[in-house]
Parts: C-alpha cells; sequence; structure tokens
C-alpha cells in the first residue's frame, strides 16, 4: 500500500518558503500516528526543512544531487528508485508513506492508493507551492473527520481518507 499524506488549504495551498503554511498541532500529531513504523519517502527540501531523519521511521530521500549524503537515511535519486528499494529491502510495514513536498505529491499522485488530507479551513495568498488537485471520479471519500479551531488549532479542519476507485 502505497499513501500519501498531506494538510491542504482551501486552494490546495501546502506551503510557502520551504516551510508549511498551516501550524496546526492537532495536524502535527495526527501525521505522526500514521507514519510511525511505517516508511516515509521525501524530496531533499522536505527532509532539510524538517532537519533531521523521522524517528521510529525507515527514512527514504529524493534528490538529483548525486553527491548528496546524511546519517539515518537512504537515499535515492528518483521516485521509481524509491519504491524499487522499498520492495527489495521491505520494512515490517507495508504502508509506505510519500510526504513531500510539492514535486514528490506531483509525480506520486498516478501511483498511490490512498490519501490522508487534512483540509484546512483556511487560505493563504503567500503560498508558492500547492498539492496536486484530488479528482473525485478518481478518489472516493472513504473517511471524513471534522473538527472546530481551539486554542491551539487556529482552523477549523477536517481529516479525510481517501481510496482510489
Amino acid at each position: 500500500m502505497i499513501s500519501l499524506i498531506a494538510a491542504i488549504g482551501k486552494n490546495n495551498e501546502l506551503g510557502k518558503g520551504n516551510a508549511l503554511v498551516w501550524n496546526m498541532p492537532t495536524d502535527s500529531q495526527y501525521f505522526r500516528d500514521k507514519t510511525k513504523g511505517h516508511t516515509v519517502i521525501m524530496g531533499r527540501k522536505t527532509f532539510e526543512a524538517i532537519g533531521h531523519p523521522m524517528p521510529n521511521r525507515r527514512n527514504i530521500i529524493i534528490t538529483r544531487d548525486k553527491n548528496y549524503s546524511a546519517k539515518g537515511i537512504d537515499i535515492v535519486h528518483s521516485l521509481e528508485e524509491a519504491l524499487v528499494l522499498v520492495r527489495t529491502v521491505p520494512a515490517k510495514n507495508d504502508e509506505i508513506f510519500i510526504i513531500g513536498g510539492a514535486e514528490i505529491y506531483n509525480q506520486a499522485m498516478s501511483i498511490v492508493d490512498r490519501l490522508y488530507i487534512t483540509h484546512i479551513d483556511a487560505k493563504d495568498s503567500a503560498a508558492d507551492t500547492f498539492f496536486p488537485e484530488i479528482i473525485p471520479v478518481v478518489w472516493n471519500e472513504v473517511s471524513h473527520e471534522e473538527h472546530q479551531k481551539d486554542e491551539k488549532n487556529p482552523f477549523d479542519y477536517t481529516f479525510s481518507v481517501y481510496e482510489k476507485f
């Protein structure tokens, strides 16, 4: 199972300046809970924005830089190479998570089986990276959990899970 996980705004905003647009602690916890114990695949910029390998996960980084190195991660040079690596050296858990950034999301949309999307009820006109469109004839929403903003989370939000038809 290959899954993709992201938090997006009303206009599919993801980030700006190589950082997330939204600071939503409940979404961050949701992300940690869903990906813990699994393989995560991300682009180099996303990895560098995080600043370290994500604990309790197998970290695979995609970069075009053939000389790139960092401790505690597997380095590949394409999404296809990442998927070959996962299949040849499988982790104990079979769900693989694509966690960003925008370029990797765009490449992965046609091959993933499931989307874990946090829909943030807000817009950010300064965003410079966007999530691909979730096309209803391709994706079926199988789970929908609405939440109201609170003292820690400044916007209403919904956890949605989509699966391919």
